[in-house]
């Protein structure tokens, strides 16, 4: 770990020990944002394929197109594990017991995915999407 990193790190906690969460609590939130940060760059592609969930199930599946490359012109799908429902479970529980305090999930994979949003961090009527960046970025 680089001293940024770990400066960075140390901010972050105090920042939520600062709105009540424990380091462990601040720590598994850390790790929520890296598993839906990762999850959020399958779902985009990589070279190897993406995640993509089934219509009627829910249930994410990892679509591979490798065999185009070979000449054989198979599409593989096989059926992964869920990570990200549980990761957003997690989340909830840790947020139920913070209850003024709410989560956004962003799920492009360019920025971070988690922000904790306070009260008033959104003003009265408008969309947690159009200003999350107000609420403290979990990275």
């Amino acid at each position: 770990m680089t001293k940024a990193e770990h400066t960075r790190r140390a901010h972050l906690a105090q920042t939520l020990a600062a709105l009540g969460f424990t380091s462990t609590e601040a720590e598994q939130l850390r790790r929520i944002s890296n598993t839906l940060h990762r999850w959020h760059e399958l779902e985009c592609g990589t070279d190897s394929g993406c995640i993509e969930r089934d219509d009627a199930t829910g249930r994410p599946y990892w679509v591979s197109e490798w065999g185009t490359q070979w000449g054989t012109g198979k599409r593989t799908r096989r059926p992964i594990a869920d990570r990200e429902t549980g990761a957003l479970r997690r989340l909830g529980a840790i947020l139920a017991q913070h209850q003024p305090l709410a989560a956004y999930i962003q799920t492009d994979p360019r920025g971070a995915p988690l922000y904790i949003l306070r009260p008033g961090d959104v003003p009265e009527g408008s969309d947690p999407a159009s200003c999350y960046s107000r609420g403290i970025c979990v990275y």
